[in-house]
């Protein structure tokens, strides 16, 4: 399995009036650590298009166990679990110093062809062609 994890640390932003990071703000925290392993793979976004392929969100999941305050550092595991017919990444959220989950989430993205705006029903070698290298 591919994976990656970056560290970040909640910033006064980031939170709702309760005092908590802000549900919304979620999906940013995983697009950086997706970003991360997609770079690490060798097929970003810019290597994605310059493909011929784009990769929208088909669907996000996310479970949220405890609350991440202010100021509290925290880790991002994201990790391929598919990627013949889509990508689908999941992700545990930590606490750094105690390890405690605090969040679980899946996103699941699919390859569109630029030039035809089509589905396809597997991924393109593009991307298996990196995975692959990495085994």
């Amino acid at each position: 399995m591919v994976s990656t994890e970056i560290t970040l640390t909640a910033q006064f932003y980031d939170l709702d009036p309760m005092g908590v990071v802000w549900h919304g703000n979620y999906a940013r925290f995983l697009e950086q650590v997706r970003c991360q392993l997609l770079d690490n793979i060798g097929y970003n976004y810019a290597e994605m298009q310059a493909s011929g392929y784009i990769w929208p969100i088909v669907d996000m999941q996310m479970k949220f166990i405890r609350p991440i305050r202010f100021h509290q550092k925290f880790v991002i595991s994201a990790t391929i679990l598919e990627s013949a017919n889509r990508l689908k990444i999941e992700y545990i959220i930590r606490d750094h110093a105690s390890g405690e989950v605090l969040t679980k989430a899946t996103t699941t993205q699919v390859a569109v062809e630029v030039s035809t705006n089509e589905l396809c029903l597997e991924s393109p070698t593009a991307l298996t062609d990196k995975l692959k290298d990495l085994s």
